[in-house]
């Protein structure tokens, strides 16, 4: 069942979460929401749930959870008293997470995204230029050996790890790519881009350096002694699409959000002072 109209009418949508302990405030944007579903749009440097390691740092879960409990205004207008997370973004990762507000509602999802059934797009900023316009790179993944937390290529024990990529727009020396996994593996994007030596901006754990105005401007000068503050100084990734069956009506559901401001700043710049014309035709792309 949707939420009715007048209900819809009298509910923020914007969802203002606070942690105590770190002094960070931040104000998250509701993209879809009905009587079984909440999507929100996910903040860079914001875990979704509790990190293994650090079970303390704030995390999107934990902060709804504890508003929940407190009757914060948001969850009194929708009468929240459960919301679980069908899935994960990266910390870095900004974008669309998708929430159940019940458990038949997350049975359900987690269903679909144990089956790869989601259709999830990212959009990535990357350094360098991908041979082909569309690619594939069709590589298993498994937790690296040596360095905690990450990922690396496994063709020997790895699990089944599928990403198409399409070009959306070059630049010199950068790419903005369209990126659907077929698969849900840990860092399998940022994995599988390195692995052809085409890492994402910023992701300095995986090789990827951050954005500076005076790498792509010609003749730039800095402002006294000030240092210069990077265009993208975080991991280049923005979740933007999630087309899902709707747990109760088996419709599918297209949700999108918006780019993020850090990452429409750079590509602004880039099509100012990096821009290739005429950019590349690919079939079904604006």
């Amino acid at each position: 069942m949707e939420i009715s109209q007048s209900r819809k009418d009298t509910m923020s949508n914007i969802i203002k979460l606070s942690s105590p302990a770190t002094h960070e405030y931040w104000e998250i944007p509701v993209l879809y929401e009905d009587e079984s579903l909440l999507a929100l749009d996910k903040p860079s440097r914001l875990l979704t749930s509790p990190d293994r390691y650090d079970p303390e740092r704030p995390n999107l879960m934990r902060l709804l959870h504890d508003a929940i409990k407190k009757g914060s205004p948001w969850s009194k207008e929708r009468h929240i008293d459960y919301l679980a997370n069908a899935h994960r973004l990266d910390f870095e990762t900004s974008g669309i997470i998708l929430l159940a507000k019940n458990k038949p509602a997350l049975i359900a999802l987690a269903n679909q995204f144990g089956s790869d059934k989601p259709v999830k797009t990212y959009i990535a900023l990357i350094e360098g230029v991908p041979l082909e316009p569309i690619f594939d790179v069709d590589s298993p993944l498994s937790p690296h050996s040596v360095k905690l937390g990450l990922m690396r290529i496994d063709t020997k024990n790895g699990k089944k790890s599928f990403t198409h990529f399409e070009t959306l727009e070059r630049f010199l020396d950068y790419t903005l790519l369209k990126c659907q996994p077929r698969t849900g593996r840990t860092h399998q994007i940022r994995v599988h881009l390195r692995s052809i030596d085409l890492p994402i901006v910023a992701d300095s754990q995986y090789g990827g350096r951050q954005l500076f105005l005076s790498k792509i401007k010609p003749k730039f000068h800095y402002k006294g002694n000030q240092s210069e503050n990077p265009l993208m100084g975080r991991l280049a990734l923005h979740a933007e699409q999630l087309v899902v069956r709707h747990p109760v009506t088996d419709a599918a559901i297209t949700i999108t959000s918006p780019w993020p401001k850090d990452l429409t700043v750079a590509v602004k710049y880039l099509r100012r002072y990096a821009a290739i014309t005429p950019p590349p035709e690919i079939p079904g792309v604006l």
